[in-house]
């Protein structure tokens, strides 16, 4: 894995997370974009597991479920192609990617 795509994982999943690990990932993976959405999937599934709220009346009380809807929409992000990594394969120039394209009006002069 080359400094482009640590840099663009870290950026996504945090500082925090393992580089070791990342790299092992990407080993067996291929691209950045599967090592992000493994991660990711992995996270989800670990707040599924556990309760999603946990309350001690008085004393604390936990919610997860705004963390579980951010990491269902991250995964949906990835799962789409945004936002691009730097190891993603280029498009075509020939290719219609469905985007929407520019053109200017101009009017015509009167008879």
């Amino acid at each position: 894995m080359d400094t482009a795509v640590r840099e663009w994982l870290l950026s996504y999943l945090g500082r925090s997370t393992d580089v070791a690990d990342l790299n092992a990932r990407y080993a067996r993976l291929g691209t950045g974009r599967a090592v992000a959405i493994e991660v990711v999937r992995e996270r989800l599934a670990g707040l599924l597991a556990s309760p999603g709220s946990v309350s001690v009346s008085g004393v604390v009380s936990i919610n997860v479920s705004a963390n579980i809807a951010a990491y269902e929409r991250q995964l949906a992000e990835l799962l789409s192609g945004e936002p691009p990594a730097p190891d993603d394969p280029a498009i075509p120039d020939d290719e219609d990617t469905g985007g929407f394209g520019v053109i200017q009006l101009v009017e015509r002069p009167r008879r």
